[in-house]
């Protein structure tokens, strides 16, 4: 990486100024070298990290702006509807792949990092993979997976979705339960204990479900919020009600893994004597 190389040269300049024209012993010479090296590389990654995180920034604005949009075309058509409710839907998934494309074209801002920090190309790999998730082109997912930084639950979540969807196998997908499991810190591991119990219900384990959705609920805040679907499951299972399970109290970030879609009711307003809708 060039922050290193940058880092040892000053080094090894510090180095040999130092022992040279100062006339410094070995001790103080390597000292000071060492120092050197640290601050010069912290220097190079202040600089780095500035110009990542405006890159980062602007993309990230750049998404939300596009989903203030879309939030503003749906609040207008819920107080003024027109139009097949279907083709409004339509319309709005066409322009949030097309704001998703947009987005990972811009990810290429950061490729001239690469050889500056250490797995850049994995966290660009990540960025992108969640993008080509979020527009259903799983070919380009499963092939950026092996290359990702699987370290968040979301990511994990990912790929442990990927794994069921290819019929890896219920052991490939707890191992990436576990590893990623590990990771977090007590309430960030909802999505995963809701992921693989869903998976368990699905292959007919519902016990192995039940005593993973007791550990979920000890290691997750269940009392408020979305977490409190896995006290539900939990509690359904132990009644013997399985075809009740469901994860739809997580909302987008479930149906985001595209294991299975939310049921929507499409429903028309019925047309007035005169001809208008009220």
């Amino acid at each position: 990486m060039y922050s290193l190389l940058i880092a040892f040269a000053v080094s090894l300049a510090a180095g040999a100024a130092l022992r040279g024209p100062a006339g410094l012993n070995w001790f103080w010479t390597v000292f000071l070298a060492i120092l050197a090296f640290v601050a010069a590389f912290a220097a190079v990654n202040w600089i780095l990290r500035r110009r990542i995180m405006a890159a980062m920034k602007d993309m990230q604005l750049f998404l939300e702006d596009g989903q203030k949009r879309l939030q503003a075309k749906i609040k207008d058509y819920q107080f003024h509807p027109k139009g097949d409710p279907r083709q409004f839907q339509e319309k709005l998934q066409r322009e949030q792949k097309d704001m998703l494309r947009e987005a990972i074209a811009r990810t290429s801002a950061l490729e001239r990092f690469r050889n500056w920090v250490p797995f850049m190309q994995r966290q660009i790999n990540t960025t992108r993979m969640q993008f080509h998730y979020q527009l259903g082109e799983f070919d380009k997912v499963d092939a950026l997976l092996p290359k990702c930084l699987v370290v968040d639950p979301n990511t994990a979540a990912m790929k442990m979705a990927r794994q069921y969807a290819k019929k890896e196998g219920l052991e490939a997908v707890e191992k990436t339960f576990r590893k990623a499991k590990a990771r977090c810190r007590y309430n960030q591991s909802a999505m995963l204990y809701a992921a693989y119990s869903w998976m368990l219900v699905k292959e007919g384990k519902l016990d192995e479900a039940y005593k993973l959705l007791v550990q979920a609920c000890q290691d997750n805040s269940v009392e408020e919020g979305a977490n409190t679907t896995l006290p539900r499951n939990r509690d359904l299972l132990a009644n013997n009600r399985p075809r009740e399970f469901n994860n739809a109290g997580f909302g987008d970030l479930w149906y985001a893994l595209q294991l299975e879609q939310p049921r929507i009711r499409y429903e028309r307003r019925a047309p007035t004597r005169f001809g208008k809708f009220g």
